[in-house]
Parts: structure tokens; C-alpha cells; sequence
């Protein structure tokens, strides 16, 4: 692995496990979730050479897990 590639990993993954305890509001817990997938997304976009692609579709997909997420704890969806 690059060592760039490493830096990347490493901050992504404390990115994620900062955001990941936050929100208690639909808002926040899918902003969170956004925040995370598009770390995540740049993170393998960066490795196929498309981060900004991957940051967006990251951010969509992670946004739309937060809402499920909020939506399942609130008793809405089983």
C-alpha cells in the first residue's frame, strides 16, 4: 500500500468513527451518514482514480442509510 493510500485509510476511519456516534435527529443522522459515505467514496474513488465520483455517490448512499437508520430507531420501519 502507498503511503498515501495509507494516510488516506487512516484518516477516513477517523472520520468515520467520529461522525458515527453522532445525531439523534433525522438531520443529523443523515448528515452523519452522508459524511461518512463520502469519506468512504473519495476513499475508493481516490484508488480508482475518480474521488470526486466516489465522494458523491458515497455521501448519496451514506445520507440515504442515515435516514433508513433513524427511520428503524424511531419504530417506523422494522
Amino acid at each position: 500500500m502507498k503511503h498515501s493510500s495509507l494516510i488516506a485509510t487512516t484518516g477516513a476511519l477517523a472520520i468515520a468513527l467520529t461522525v458515527a456516534g453522532c445525531g439523534t435527529t433525522t438531520g443529523s443522522r443523515a448528515g452523519s451518514g452522508a459524511l461518512m459515505g463520502a469519506a468512504g467514496g473519495a476513499l475508493i474513488g481516490s484508488l480508482s482514480a475518480d474521488a470526486g465520483a466516489g465522494a458523491l455517490i458515497g455521501a448519496g448512499v451514506g445520507a440515504l442509510g442515515g435516514y433508513l437508520y433513524d427511520q428503524h430507531e424511531k419504530g417506523y420501519i422494522d
